[in-house]
């Protein structure tokens, strides 16, 4: 796998009009969230919203806040959970914003292939349910409240 950096900027989800600088940060694959400067954030007033546990690369266990920011790289944006990152924590853009955007990582060119996004749900819950006379299901472990045996 290779490494390399994208310019990214932020927006407020409830004032669009308060955008970040873009800032540089590493595409990382392994990371679940993207992680962006505190000071980045709190610029344009995105607010933590809870706090999380996470493991560093370096198996160190860290506390950080989250809060929910527009994230736009390479022509691509999506919402996202973003961690708050402090001193010394690396600005990481990370898999779930990668899935936002739709896209996967070309690591030999560097750079972003759009994808088209799978919609597998629906077809799995018709399998299913066209299994109901077969095997007794609770389709209301699966969710499904209302209307779960039409196929």
């Amino acid at each position: 796998m290779s490494l390399f950096k994208v310019s990214v900027v932020a927006r407020n989800t409830k004032d669009e009009n308060q955008v970040s600088q873009p800032t540089d940060v590493l595409v990382d694959t392994s990371s679940e969230l993207t992680w962006l400067p505190r000071d980045l954030l709190t610029s344009i007033n995105v607010t933590p919203v809870r706090k999380r546990n996470f493991t560093t690369a370096t198996q160190q266990m860290v506390t950080r806040d989250t809060g929910y920011a527009i994230v736009s790289a390479e022509g691509f944006e999506t919402v996202d959970e973003v961690v708050f990152a402090e001193p010394g924590d690396m600005a990481l853009l990370g898999v779930r914003t990668l899935e936002g955007f739709g896209v996967m990582v070309d690591n030999v060119a560097h750079r972003f292939v759009a994808t088209t996004t799978i919609v597998a749900a629906n077809s799995v819950w018709h399998g299913l349910s066209n299994r109901v006379a077969d095997y007794p299901l609770d389709t209301a472990a699966f969710g499904c409240t209302t209307g779960c045996s039409d196929a």
